[in-house]
């Protein structure tokens, strides 16, 4: 089993975080894999500094968890929410991972959104049903 984690960062104007890698195409939200021996709050605060350069300063909300096995087999997503005031903005320190940092408006958002990432949208600020499946 993998296991990953992303995150609904929130600015205080109400942008939410996406990024583009390099190495796929798409929009996601900030977060990666969960490491051998690493609890997965750390993974977050971890790929949050690194993709957007954002720190944590207290814990994160849960969302849920979701089965990502359309991508890879027997993988799971811990969705995180964090809002604004709850981080603080650095730089990111990831070097050639991410290609591009937007801060999405949720009312109009960007072209590119990978599947799970627009169902994530749609879950959080339309109130549609939660989903089992990223």
């Amino acid at each position: 089993m993998t296991l990953g984690v992303r995150a609904w960062v929130e600015r205080s104007d109400g942008g939410v975080a996406l990024v583009r890698h390099t190495y796929t195409p798409g929009l996601f939200f900030p977060g990666g894999g969960v490491e051998r021996g690493e609890p997965a709050a750390e993974a977050l605060r971890r790929e949050l500094v690194e993709e957007i350069g954002a720190a944590l300063e207290g814990p994160a909300e849960l969302v849920g968890v979701y089965s990502n096995h359309k991508v890879f087999p027997n993988d799971h997503v811990l969705f995180y929410r964090i809002p604004a005031g709850h981080w603080s903005a650095g730089e990111a320190t990831s070097q050639g991972e991410i290609e591009e940092i937007i801060w999405a408006d949720p009312g109009a958002l960007p072209e590119g959104l990978t599947p799970g990432t627009r169902r994530r949208f749609a879950e959080i600020r339309a109130g549609q049903s939660p989903s089992e499946y990223w």
